[in-house]
């Protein structure tokens, strides 16, 4: 037998509903002889029964809290349900405060059940009366004497016989109950236990079961289903007999009426409301999430995460919606990151939790997976760190071989000559393998442990020039996380869900420095978008690994970081699948429900250099062969300094201890100039064409100057 069958009719009032309401039933009897011993006899008993409760309180002490567990849960950062799992043996058992739950139903509950389960210590002397004396005027039992408290005691200890000896028990647990419990804790263990029909237990559970909301607010007609349920929850079962389920509600809006705990009018439309037909599941937001959450901390009845649950319900269908476009069996991912805290305000793991062909049950924010390009501002970001570029160096995007190892482009052609800006933002691939073995791949490595992102490489692998095309693994959230950390000028936030758990300790973690993490913020806000979306919005970038596994697009505006992945979850190859229209429309779709305004990126650090090519420092001009052209030659009329000459060595002592200015001057400009000493600028005449610096100190010296029109030109000597 199902085991609301076994716990139904928690009130002895309802042990025979079938007969019909004795006229005397609710009081106002006529005082006979065989009441008044049936008064005396209950009152003997329970003066009995309270002079033993004290002996029996230390020989058997009462179970409070019932043998199988309540269901865990996981809730969102504001408290708010995403995920229940039903307990070991199989009940949706849901924990509740009676704070949680709707006023009125609580008022009408105990109007119904217990009128004065504020006033009595576990044991209603007058129900006890009343009960004693109708059952020996009728010769049976016509109504119980059962609290609210008593009834708490049956079901925690869940003893389904129905004698006298068990009413005794439940009269002396109760009275245990009241002594060590508050009136709150002892209705809150009620409305968590309460039977409602097949595995469904307490009020929260049945509320979110029948009607698919929490009992927090609920109609009259709602309440009043809720009140009468547990006094036969298998036969009153909405979803089995929604006919005697409404007689039931009904009955409980009449008496409530009659009671005035409602008016007449409220109860009459409340019997409108319809009853529910069949069980609404209950929710499963963020479900891959939860079954991680609630198998790390097993102790843990209730787990907050950091999602929020609005959120995460509108990311779901979005996913859900984009995934089939994608094609068979193709799943997706999508996280959204806190940049300030790092905490997940979205976790979805896959297109469908329930949806077996895309293998919904797989994590894709914690699949090992080729991250195609999605490396690439890390690279320019430590060749930026590194002083071996700025956003406009120029580059070459030319047919390359490193060793063994020649990159080409996704379309199979190269752009020539171009700034770092233009090739991380149209993610050329020669280039960034060109500075991505100045920098140095094991540096590049490292740097990431360092902040916690280990890059899973091949067995006995090490970390080679494929690593930055997308020749290594990686997890979404990893990615998520050093994306945030762009945004925060490099300080890389400690990414997690967990809501409770403790700050880390310890430095922060920093992927760049402040400046180097701008530049490549800068850079990427420039990306052009996917059609139909708004440029400069946010710094975004894509990217798709080799064999069209993988589709991946990172962004971020000065508030949130979204990632988001596409693919199929076992690794095959997907033809046409590319990240910008597979996974970056996502992305702009996801910004676009965070908030219609963004946030705009942080401003540029004090010690950031705002330039033009022209006017960069010239061994920041050009990288590679693109830093490879030969100075401007006076003939041709372009500017060029005439004095001193590139790599002279040149005494400044002028014999007696004192060192003369370093004279200089220039040809061809067009004025006024800019004169740099070592990247310093210094104050010159608006049309001033030579002159002399102070050098107080031996050693090389850099000297560059730019004109007008923004050419430039640089020479290194050694002073004595």
């Amino acid at each position: 037998m199902a085991r609301g069958a076994r716990r139904g009719h928690v009130c002895a009032r309802h042990l025979r509903p079938h007969r019909p309401r004795h006229p005397h039933r609710d009081g106002g009897e006529a005082v006979t002889p065989g009441r008044q011993t049936a008064a005396a006899l209950a009152i003997v008993a329970f003066a009995a029964l309270a002079g033993a409760a004290s002996v029996a309180d230390r020989l058997l002490p009462p179970q409070l809290a019932p043998t199988d567990p309540a269901s865990a849960i996981v809730v969102d950062r504001e408290g708010r349900l995403l995920r229940a799992f039903t307990t070991p043996e199989g009940r949706w058992r849901l924990p509740v405060r009676p704070e949680t739950v709707d006023p009125t139903y609580l008022k009408m509950l105990i109007a119904y059940e217990d009128r004065r389960f504020y006033d009595h210590p576990g044991i209603d002397p007058a129900a006890l009366v009343r009960a004693g004396g109708q059952m020996l005027a009728h010769g049976e039992i016509v109504s119980g004497a059962s609290t609210l408290t008593m009834q708490t005691a049956r079901l925690i200890e869940d003893r389904p016989e129905r004698t006298l000896n068990r009413k005794l028990r439940e009269m002396g647990r109760a009275l245990q109950m009241e002594a060590r419990l508050s009136k709150a804790d002892i209705l809150a263990l009620y409305l968590s236990l309460a039977p409602f029909g097949g595995n469904v237990e307490g009020v929260r559970a049945a509320s979110l079961a029948y009607f698919g909301r929490e009992p927090d607010r609920l109609t009259l007609g709602q309440a009043a289903l809720l009140v009468a349920l547990p006094q036969s929850p298998e036969t009153r079962r909405p979803d089995r007999f929604p006919e005697a389920a409404r007689a039931a509600r009904d009955r409980v809006l009449d008496r409530m009426a009659r009671l005035k705990v409602i008016d007449a009018k409220a109860a009459a439309e409340a019997k409108a409301e319809p009853v529910p037909t069949a069980r609404i599941p209950f929710p499963k937001l963020a479900p891959l999430a939860a079954e991680a959450a609630v198998a790390a901390h097993p102790d843990r009845p209730v787990i907050r995460l950091t999602v929020d649950r609005e959120l995460q319900t509108s990311l779901e269908a979005l996913v859900r919606a984009r995934a089939p476009h994608l094609g068979p069996g193709l799943s997706m991912a999508v996280l959204v990151v806190e940049n300030a805290t790092g905490h997940i305000l979205a976790d979805v793991g896959s297109a469908d939790y329930l949806a077996d062909d895309r293998a919904g049950h797989v994590d894709m924010t914690l699949a090992e997976r080729s991250p195609g390009s999605t490396l690439k501002p890390f690279i320019y970001g430590l060749a930026f760190e590194s002083g071996l570029a700025h956003p406009e160096t120029l580059v070459e995007d030319r047919p390359t071989a490193f060793g063994g190892y020649a990159p080409k482009n996704f379309d199979d052609t190269f752009q020539g000559t171009v700034t770092a800006r233009q090739a991380l933002q149209m993610s050329l691939n020669v280039p960034a393998v060109a500075l991505l073995e100045a920098v140095g791949p094991a540096r590049l490595s490292a740097r990431l442990a360092d902040v916690g992102v280990d890059l899973v490489l091949p067995k006995d692998a090490t970390p080679n020039l494929a690593i930055g095309l997308g020749g290594v693994g990686i997890r979404l959230i990893d990615l998520a996380a050093l994306y945030a950390g762009l945004a925060n000028g490099g300080i890389v936030p400690p990414v997690g869900l967990d809501a409770d758990a403790p700050k880390p300790d310890g430095p922060p973690a920093q992927v760049l420095d402040k400046v180097a993490a701008w530049y490549v913020a800068d850079v990427l806000s420039g990306t052009p978008p996917p059609v139909n979306a708004r440029a400069g919005r946010i710094a975004f970038k894509t990217g798709t690994s080799y064999g069209y596994r993988d589709a991946w697009a990172v962004g971020f505006d000065g508030r949130y970081t979204v990632a988001v992945w596409a693919g199929r979850p076992d690794g095959t190859a997907v033809p046409g699948l590319v990240a910008r229209t597979a996974a970056a429309p996502v992305l702009f779709d996801a910004f676009a429900r965070l908030s219609p305004d963004r946030v705009p990126l942080a401003p540029a650090p004090p010690d950031a250099l705002i330039a033009t090519t022209a006017t960069l420092p010239p061994p920041l001009r050009g990288f590679g062969a693109a830093a490879e052209t030969p100075r401007p030659d006076s003939s041709t009329g372009a500017l060029r300094i005439a004095y001193p000459p590139d790599g002279a060595r040149i005494d400044l002592d002028d014999g007696s201890g004192r060192r003369r200015p370093l004279a200089w001057a220039v040809e061809g400009a067009t004025r006024p100039l800019t004169l740099y000493l070592d990247g310093a600028p210094l104050t010159i005449g608006a049309h001033q064409r030579k002159g002399a610096l102070p050098v107080t100190e031996p050693g090389f010296v850099r000297l560059t100057v730019v004109d007008s029109a923004g050419a430039a030109d640089s020479v290194t000597v050694f002073v004595e």
